[in-house]
């Protein structure tokens, strides 16, 4: 049985408290051990007269019962007044729960008043709960109750602004409609019902609301006869009603009424954010589209429809150009960690070094641009609500090192979208180019909270998934300190979002501080195995893999737990502190040399064939719909040296614009060839015949499968 929450040493501002709620609230503080002031202006129903006694009533109440508590008889509209009467009796004011029966003068004002004088003494302190008091009628209006319904309401919105400003000093702030009967609800309710709500089927859950082990913040709940409900706002997905460069009509307004007010797969804001995320995006559609748009989540005859990511998938982004210079490289090598306190991380900090250099993971960055910048959420079928996404993993693939300066363009492609049930989750393909030379790949994975449901594949296999360590104790493990300044450093290389540095928008993501990016715990990882298996070799560097679990939090150290197999380095990471796995089903691929060879097999060089294939990628992202209407197949390339398969690939030339992926392919291709290294070169550049190397029946299909997608080089 778990044990029974107490308020010793907590501080009990009830206001209204001579009667009704406010009287179970405080007898209830006061018999759990919390020291209670009793306020209560002792007036009648509609505000007038004075009196002591029921606030001293209550009082002796909770002191027959052992308890603290002293009486205040100020109009809470003095706010100062009775917080100080809790400073003077017991030197703190850690809880305040407002319970008023005067309409807008009372119930709006004096909440605030009282509030404000508590405020700055729960944040020197660091905790605070506020617990405010609204009802079915500020939530829903009731006939008659036009003013108490507004002063009601008006709370609410109190509430949530004290929950966000209050986050950061952990006080919380939560709003309950009660349903209990009382000096105003005699005039409305049934005396027999108004008998049977009774107060102390309230008073649990100001109190569980007002301990410290609760972290709720910015709720809104009802409650009575026993009953406990939490509410939130719905939003219907709306409608477009105007067109670009012309004016808006109430006719067009009339004509979408019905699209207007569908609540098929309503969003459920519980942010500002969201809110004005979704005008930003209205904005961009309306740039970008013609006509009126329907809600997306309905047919051309209105009915209910689910939402088809199809019109999406294989559609281009607007093409991303990055200019950037030796700043920006040794910025990111900062941002991730490098410190010159270690020797061997000085060619990535001082661009005057004889080796200076780029971390590979710098190949991120350009592609930032198609995420944050690149037209994402005006693209058809998708409909995103950017405040629900989540960078779910990460996969960068460098072809040939970063140049230290530069200008390089970056090509997106939505490969798919899949459906998660509780999420839908989108890859993005970004292509990085110096002129026309392939550097680098990204994919992104992007979950997309409460948008799946829609009927879609659940797996892709252009997807790069992540691969499990193996089942053994690592063979290395390497410990780094992250800096409180860390998130704040690293935002510098392009990623502005205010979740990693301002505490008040991370209080609304539900974090206690400001987090650290993902692609910062990333960078750590990778430069971790660059320098305990490469020497700080970037040319070693081919790829990495990585899912992201939990957020760190600038000043906790990052320990990567590593597994060398082959040219794969599996690695997951961990807050060393607090035991939490940061990345998941982790991996680094390393370009083979001499001793890095699998047991059993041969040392292995790079492959040349690994250049084929980023002239084959170039090729797929220039004529991808082209030759997918030509050749419609799936090659599979499994590539050997000395006679064992060193690596694979997967050309899709099937579905969408085409795609290259390195790895096995998740079905079935259409055909697979094997073939040396060599002879896969030599065939590619035309200098041997495919019959010589065994393709057979598969001739023409390999024939088109190289050459279309290669120059004769």
């Amino acid at each position: 049985m778990s044990a029974p929450l107490t308020f010793t040493g907590k501080v009990v501002v009830v206001t209204g408290a001579g009667g009704g709620l406010g009287r179970e609230y405080a007898l209830a503080f006061g018999e759990r051990g919390a020291s209670v002031v009793v306020n209560d202006l002792g007036g009648d129903i509609k505000g007038g007269g004075k009196s002591s006694a029921a606030a001293d009533k209550v009082v002796e109440e909770i002191k027959s019962k052992g308890g603290k508590a002293v009486a205040n008889y100020d109009s809470v509209e003095d706010g100062e007044k009775v917080i100080q009467t809790a400073l003077d009796a017991f030197g703190r004011i850690v809880l305040v729960s407002f319970i008023s029966d005067l309409i807008h003068r009372v119930h709006l004002r004096g909440s605030f008043m009282v509030t404000r004088a508590a405020w700055n003494h729960m944040k020197n302190q660091k905790f605070g709960r506020i617990i405010m008091t609204s009802s079915a009628a500020g939530i829903y209006g009731n006939f008659g109750q036009a003013n108490y319904s507004a002063a009601k309401l008006g709370l609410v919105g109190l509430a949530n602004t004290l929950a966000i400003e209050g986050q950061k000093n952990n006080i919380h702030c939560n709003t309950i409609a009660p349903m209990a009967g009382s000096r105003l609800t005699q005039t409305v309710m049934p005396q027999d019902l108004s008998e049977s709500l009774k107060a102390e089927y309230v008073a649990p859950l100001v109190l569980w609301l007002s301990h410290d082990q609760c972290q709720e913040n910015g709720g809104l709940f009802e409650v009575g006869a026993g009953w406990i409900g939490k509410l939130r706002w719905e939003r219907s997905q709306g409608c477009i009603v105007r067109q670009k460069n012309q004016a808006m009509s109430p006719e067009a307004v009339r004509d979408q009424w019905d699209h207007i007010c569908d609540f098929t797969n309503a969003t459920k804001p519980s942010t500002i954010n969201g809110s004005l995320a979704t005008l930003v995006e209205v904005l961009s559609r309306v740039e970008t589209e013609e006509g009126v748009a329907p809600n997306p989540a309905r047919g051309a005859a209105g009915a209910p429809a689910a939402p088809s990511p199809d019109p999406a998938v294989g559609r281009r982004l607007p093409e991303m150009t990055f200019s950037y210079s030796h700043m920006q490289c040794i910025l990111y090598a900062l941002g991730v960690g490098m410190s010159t306190r270690e020797n061997d991380h000085l060619k990535f900090l001082y661009e005057g070094h004889e080796d200076f250099c780029v971390l590979p993971t710098f190949g991120v960055i350009p592609s930032l641009g198609s995420l944050m910048d690149g037209g994402l959420g005006s693209l058809p079928g998708l409909n995103i609500d950017f405040t629900r996404l989540l960078h779910g993993e990460q996969y960068l693939e460098v072809f040939k090192p970063l140049p230290t300066s530069g200008t390089l363009t970056s090509q997106a492609t939505i490969a798919d979208v899949l459906d998660k049930g509780s999420g839908a989750v989108i890859l993005l393909d970004v292509h990085t180019y110096s002129g026309k030379e392939l550097l680098c790949y990204n994919q992104f994975s992007l979950f997309i909270v409460g948008a799946g449901g829609f009927g879609g594949r659940r797996t892709s296999d252009k997807a790069v998934s992540p691969v499990a360590p193996p089942k053994r104790d690592p063979d290395v493990v390497v410990t780094d300190a992250t800096t409180r300044d860390q998130a704040a450093l690293y935002r510098l290389s392009g990623d502005w979002n205010p979740l990693h540095i301002d505490p008040s928008f991370a209080a609304m993501g539900g974090f206690k501080a400001p987090i650290l990016h993902g692609l910062c715990s990333f960078g750590f990882a990778a430069r971790h195995v660059l320098k305990q298996y490469a020497d700080n070799d970037v040319s070693r560097f081919k790829s990495i893999k990585v899912r992201f679990v939990k957020p760190v939090l600038p000043g906790q150290s990052l320990q990567t737990e590593m597994w060398k197999e082959g040219n794969r380095v599996h690695i997951e990471c961990k807050v060393k502190e607090t035991g939490a796995v940061v990345l998941s089903g982790a991996y680094v691929d390393l370009h083979a040399t001499t001793g890095d060879a699998p047991h059993g097999l041969p040392e292995v060089d790079a492959l040349k064939s690994e250049l084929v294939f980023a002239e084959i990628g170039r090729r797929i992202k220039d004529l991808g719909a082209e030759m997918v209407k030509k050749v419609n197949a799936v090659f599979g390339w499994e590539i050997t040296k000395g006679g064992n398969t060193v690596a694979q690939w997967t050309i899709d030339l099937k579905t969408g614009n085409g795609a290259l992926h390195q790895g096995p392919y998740s079905g079935k291709p259409d055909v697979t060839f094997t073939v040396s290294d060599e002879d896969f070169m030599a065939v590619a550049q035309g200098q041997l015949n495919p019959q010589k190397v065994g393709w057979g029946q598969e001739l023409e299909s390999a024939e088109t499968a190289v050459t279309v997608s290669l120059p004769n080089t």
